[in-house]
């Protein structure tokens, strides 16, 4: 038993330093809540909430926009009225085209 202990306490003094710095390295590196890789998926998630922020100002800036048209120019109402809401004149008609495809059920392809 004792030729096995002096064999592993001799290994760890040869290689004392090696074996600090393997086990520094995978601390730093993995294994600490403050690791090298968790700081890498963060500035991940970072980079992303800030395109969102991006996205986000931007429809902002086009909603305010929008908004000083419609404060400003009253044919910009009926305009809205007119390509959100489907509202007509009187004396108008509206055709409404979609690019969807139709989804048949197997009630449909059976009656056709």
């Amino acid at each position: 038993m004792s030729k096995k202990f002096n064999s592993v306490l001799s290994f760890f003094g040869h290689n004392k330093y090696w074996i600090v710095i393997i086990v520094g390295v995978l601390v730093v590196g993995v294994i600490d809540e403050n690791s090298f890789l968790k700081r890498v998926r963060l500035e991940s998630k970072i980079s992303d909430l800030k395109e969102q922020i991006d996205e986000y100002n931007s429809r902002y800036e086009d909603n305010m926009a929008r908004l000083r048209e419609l404060e400003t120019n009253p044919k910009a109402i009926e305009k809205i009225a007119r390509e959100r809401y489907f509202m007509k004149a009187d004396d108008e008609d509206i055709f409404v085209l979609s690019d969807d495809k139709q989804i048949f059920t197997q009630k449909d392809e059976k009656t056709e």
